[in-house]
């Protein structure tokens, strides 16, 4: 049974999967709520509120790969969609947002990640620089790849005038993988201008 997170919680990944994880999936997800109608929608995808038109939010996610200097590495966003050393792949746009579960899914190799790497931050920003006053149940969860098995979840409380969410860090501690739960509000439009909020966190 996967682990609830609370904001601040670190834990063990290989614990708390029973056993070295070398391959895991993370999954972000969230619904956004226009007036009286709610709309689930992907990453990269555009959701529209009720009426006519309606504003679009484009929701995208991004993996930061740190150095011990706190010194970014690579970025995986939507305008890279795979890290140089090829171990985290970025799944891509979901335009149709149908269904529940993930909204979007950046899969990393462990094994693979440079030994130079040791934390990974994942965020999330509103493109189109709407607030997530209209975003709710926004989630990130670590998944074993090798058996589908969901290993944590960190449900946020996201909803409030920030644009965007620094949601969970993977880190190298006494040669193991742990994962922090950050929860911590942020504005910007791409991972760029977060870069001063999430740097004090790798």
């Amino acid at each position: 049974m996967a682990v609830s997170l609370q904001k601040g919680q670190k834990i063990s990944l290989s614990k708390e999967a029973g056993g070295e994880l070398t391959q895991v999936k993370l999954g972000l997800g969230w619904d956004v709520f226009q007036g009286q109608q709610e709309k689930k929608g992907g990453f990269l995808g555009k959701l529209f509120g009720g009426g006519s038109g309606g504003d679009s939010i484009d929701l995208d996610a991004s993996c930061i790969m740190f150095d011990a200097n706190k010194q970014a590495v690579d970025a995986i966003w939507f305008s890279q969609l795979k890290s140089k050393d090829g171990s985290i792949v970025h799944t891509g746009d979901n335009r149709t947002g149908d269904g529940d579960g993930d909204d979007e899914v950046i899969n990393v190799d462990l094994s693979r990640v440079p030994a130079n790497v040791v934390s990974l931050v994942f965020t999330v920003n509103s493109f189109t620089g709407q607030t997530f006053e209209t975003v709710e149940n926004a989630f990130c969860r670590i998944v074993n790849a090798n058996n589908n098995t969901e290993v944590a979840r960190y449900n946020l409380s996201s909803q409030g005038t920030h644009t965007a969410m620094i949601m969970a860090k993977v880190y190298r501690h006494n040669n193991e993988w742990k994962m922090h739960a950050i929860g911590e509000t942020a504005s910007g439009r791409t991972f760029h201008d977060l870069m001063p909020a999430i740097t004090p966190h790798a």
